[in-house]
């Protein structure tokens, strides 16, 4: 069976997620409507058809919905077979299935698999209803058993094997909910180069792990993918949790002057609890029934770029509510500050994952993937993407955003973008960077302005006891420079990215426009001469 994404793609005029294909007197307002519910509450498109099917033959509207489905599931019960036009209707289905590779799913419900391969028992007794009415077309008959055979031969579900029809629904959504994430991967999966790994390695880990509740870290300087990594997460194991909810930019949001985290908390406690009538006022949050409907729920939610233990504080009520999900629930987090990892309480510490930057090749593939909309250079251009690659040194977003601001320009144009940024940093990627620098306070600046001026690639000691000497508390700035990813300690040296380095330089060079040919970086009254 083809089922890849671009067999998918070539459906025409795809309009539904789902198609339901079913007898409507066996099932229609028990099964297939709490199927159909459970679909719909996923914001699963599905096409169900509510007419009565008292024509023999489908109609072209319904053949259109057959066609424009990607996945079509079908529900074989015991009066299935006695239905002409459900078997027209089967026989359509795997036209498209054979045609296009749309993904067919059968449901044996009260039936089993080898009576609708063979029509045999129950479901055969159906069938034989059908046959003497139309024993004289040989040739249509035939192509019903074969239809069935066929339906009957792919890997579905068997109601014998699953008693509960809540827990048979819930399997039925969650395999749907995984095949549709794998034929329609996020837009993004093209970015995601050189994080693979990292990504299989969280997942496992939330999947497998412990049974009680776990929280997970992902940690790194801006624009290193964390944010991506997180998405990706999110978009492959979301389906295995009752309730879910990615809480982007939450940093953004705080430092609006009318928070949005409040409208953030609505929003969150609305979208797990699936109640659109939800009105929370901020001194009551956790303190109703809402919290106890949550202690029965496993959740995945994604706090994603937080600067302070106080902004999911609010969003949640309290650090000491992490307990209020059920066992199995997930937290991921993504920040540029790992001390705020160390924060959590004790027993809600699960791995921190650092996020590192990319290699050559991984990151050769990246930009290539933006500037040229290919996995290598175009002919001429790659002692010039090699220029580019060196300077980015393995930031993604850095290799995005110029990949992008590059795309489509001549040898002569690169050539003049590339000379400017030796001079000027481009203005997206430092203002993404200036983030971390903007949450430091005046001496914490002044230190990493001072490392990033005069001291990358210095002896720790020295940089310390200089520091030191100059009346800065360096340790514990030195400390909090690293925590938030601005600086690295290796090997007893003192050293930051590159782009970081440039950012702080280019700080004080804007520093020095207010004063001309002089500039004060940190307390060291030295000049500098731009």
């Amino acid at each position: 069976m083809a089922s890849s994404s671009s067999s998918i793609n070539m459906i025409p005029h795809t309009k539904y997620d789902v198609f339901l294909s079913f007898r409507g007197k066996d099932i229609r307002h028990n099964f297939i409507s709490h199927l159909n519910a459970a679909l719909c509450r996923k914001k699963i498109v599905t096409f169900i058809d509510d007419k009565l099917k008292t024509e023999d033959e489908i109609s072209p509207s319904l053949s259109s919905a057959i066609e424009g489905s990607k996945i079509s599931i079908v529900i074989f019960s015991e009066g299935y077979a006695s239905s002409r036009w459900c078997l027209n209707e089967l026989v359509k289905i795997l036209e498209i299935k054979n045609k296009y590779g749309q993904i067919v799913v059968p449901v044996f419900y009260r039936v089993d698999p080898s009576d609708v391969r063979n029509q045999t028992g129950t479901f055969g007794d159906s069938f034989s209803e059908l046959e003497e009415r139309f024993k004289e077309k040989i040739d249509m008959l035939q192509t019903w058993r074969i239809a069935m055979r066929e339906a009957a031969n792919l890997s579905g579900f068997d109601s014998h094997s699953i008693r509960s029809e809540s827990v048979l629904i819930e399997g039925i959504v969650n395999d749907i909910l995984k095949k549709l994430n794998d034929l329609f991967p996020s837009d993004s999966k093209d970015q995601l180069v050189g994080v693979e790994s990292i990504i299989k390695q969280i997942e496992s880990l939330l999947l497998t792990g412990s049974t009680e509740f776990n929280t997970v870290g992902i940690w790194g300087i801006g624009g290193i993918g964390k944010t991506t990594i997180a998405s990706a997460i999110y978009s492959n194991i979301s389906s295995h949790f009752e309730g879910s909810y990615f809480i982007q930019n939450i940093r953004e949001e705080s430092e609006k002057p009318a928070s949005g985290l409040a409208s953030f908390r609505r929003e969150l406690l609305s979208t797990l609890l699936d109640d659109g009538n939800m009105k929370i006022d901020i001194p009551k949050i956790g303190l109703n029934f809402e919290r106890r409907r949550l202690s029965r729920m496993k959740v995945l939610i994604v706090f994603d770029d937080v600067t302070c233990i106080q902004q999911i504080e609010l969003l949640i009520g309290g650090l000491d509510r992490l307990d209020c999900f059920m066992p199995g629930s997930r937290i991921i987090i993504t920040t540029r500050d790992t001390q705020l990892l160390k924060n959590l309480p004790g027993s809600h510490v699960g791995h921190v994952f650092e996020v590192k930057e990319l290699s050559y090749d991984d990151s050769l593939t990246l930009f290539s993937r933006n500037a040229f909309g290919q996995n290598h250079p175009a002919a001429g251009y790659l002692e010039l993407s090699d220029i580019v690659i060196k300077y980015v040194n393995g930031v993604p977003l850095a290799l995005k955003v110029l990949g992008r601001h590059l795309f489509g320009r001549s040898e002569e144009e690169w050539e003049s973008a590339l000379k400017k940024l030796s001079r000027i940093p481009h203005m997206d990627i430092q203002k993404v960077l200036k983030v971390s620098y903007d949450g430091l306070d005046d001496e914490e600046q002044n230190i990493f302005l001072d490392i990033a001026c005069f001291f990358k690639g210095q002896y720790r000691d020295f940089v310390m006891n200089f520091l030191d000497a100059c009346g800065f508390s360096t340790k514990i700035g030195v400390r909090v420079l690293v925590d938030k990813s601005l600086v690295t300690i290796s090997g007893n040296m003192i050293t930051m990215h590159d782009l970081l380095q440039e950012m702080g330089r280019e700080i004080v060079r804007q520093e020095s426009i207010k004063d001309p040919g002089k500039v004060d970086c940190g307390i060291m009254k030295t000049s500098i001469k731009f």
